[in-house]
């Protein structure tokens, strides 16, 4: 059992933050039906889809990984047939996702005020690069953009001159993980209320939201945060290091560390008093890691990492990937999980981090094929019958592969 058995989600998304938050909210059990476009079905099913490196079997690594536990109803949602079977699923559903650029949603005629008239409780989410209210509402946007607006990409990078995206699609993810915040929280409302809500979501306003206390900083000093590379604005150290054969992460956060880190790489010149204190030690960032590369660099980085954890000193190596995703801590956690391909084998791919202590069901369905539940999902959901559907293909109201 999952904490989200019995939720029908319907998925209008595409690319990443919509399919992300529709992964997520399907690993917790919850049913999601992804609608799709006749013959091509959503974009990403053809992202990478014959590169050799980076597809299974005609899916590519996008597909795979954001549409697991996924069903597909292929549906021409532009045709006015389309767009009645889409009232009838809707009559079921408790929540529809989408990030339609803003205003689509009203064209489609899937926007809230429409869809609540046949379905009261229903919970709507669309997800937009500057959300759906204020001066720059239709501007197009995607994660960098989002980036770089926000002010995140002024303080990524070594230093003022080269602004610096993160590694990973911040925006989206994180646009994606909110989008499931206020899902579950419309949900637990309408538990209350008995009434649906719609949920209005911005790549913009989620990137402001992630600059935190930074963002604090600057509204109480007037000044705006530089880059820093890897190091701590506070903290020293705290900084990546070179070794013999690697990198490594060293984050002294307090004195009682310093002491600790002190015992393990035994350097005269750095048990002057005047380093004791966290405060002096910011005055000496230079010195200090400069002195610190010099002796890291004498060895590999697994005998540091190892003298460093039995010192109780936090720190870490700079994985590459193929080293992550085969780390004992990772593979105990379950975080590296094979996904069944709907024509057979598997793939690897991350897992859920969410555990839980009763509702954990880890289990994985394959992402689907075009239209593979199109005629399941019609009759549990619409209550069609054969004839119908069959009438529906027909005229090419949806498609199946069945």
């Amino acid at each position: 059992m999952k904490p989200l058995n019995g939720i029908k989600v319907i998925d209008l998304t595409h690319m990443l933050a919509g399919p992300y938050a529709g992964m997520v909210i399907a690993d917790l059990g919850a049913e999601v039906v992804k609608i799709e476009p006749l013959l091509t079905g959503e974009m990403t099913r053809g992202l990478l889809k014959t590169d050799p490196n980076y597809s299974y079997k005609d899916f590519g690594a996008y597909f795979l990984t954001l549409n697991r536990n996924k069903k597909s109803v292929s549906l021409d949602l532009k045709s006015e047939e389309g767009l009645d079977v889409f009232y009838e699923l809707v009559k079921s559903a408790d929540v529809v996702l989408n990030n339609f650029s803003a205003g689509v949603v009203k064209k489609l005629k899937v926007d809230f005020e429409s869809l609540k008239s046949i379905n009261p409780k229903i919970i709507t989410c669309s997800i937009t690069g500057f959300g759906e209210t204020g001066p720059h509402s239709s501007r197009p946007a995607y994660d960098q953009i989002v980036q770089a607006y926000s002010g995140g990409m002024s303080i990524t990078g070594p230093d003022v001159n080269t602004p610096t995206r993160a590694g990973i699609p911040i925006g989206d993810l994180g646009s994606g993980l909110y989008s499931v915040i206020g899902i579950l929280s419309a949900l637990l409302s309408r538990e209350q209320t008995n009434k649906g809500q719609h949920i209005d979501i911005s790549l913009l306003d989620v990137q402001i939201s992630l600059l935190t206390y930074m963002a604090t900083m600057q509204t109480l000093s007037d000044i705006d945060p530089e880059p820093i590379g890897n190091a701590h604005f506070v903290h020293v150290p705290y900084n990546s290091f070179t070794t013999q054969n690697g990198f490594v992460v060293i984050a002294v956060i307090t004195d009682a560390f310093w002491q600790a880190l002190l015992d393990v790489i035994n350097v005269d010149t750095l048990r002057d008093p005047k380093f004791s204190k966290s405060v002096d030690r910011l005055k000496n960032q230079e010195f200090i890691e400069s002195e610190l590369n010099k002796i890291l660099a004498t060895k590999p980085s697994e005998y540091w990492i190892k003298k460093l954890n039995e010192a109780k000193v936090p720190c870490a190596p700079i994985n590459k990937f193929s080293e992550a995703l085969a780390d004992e801590q990772v593979i105990h956690r379950n975080m590296i999980v094979d996904v069944e391909h709907p024509d057979g084998g598997a793939v690897r791919m991350p897992g859920n981090p969410v555990k839980m202590s009763f509702t954990s069901d880890s289990y994985y369905t394959p992402p689907p094929h075009l239209g593979a539940h199109t005629e399941e999902v019609l009759k549990k959901w619409g209550n069609y019958n054969e004839d119908q559907i069959r009438d529906l293909i027909e005229k090419n109201v949806i498609q199946s592969v069945n």
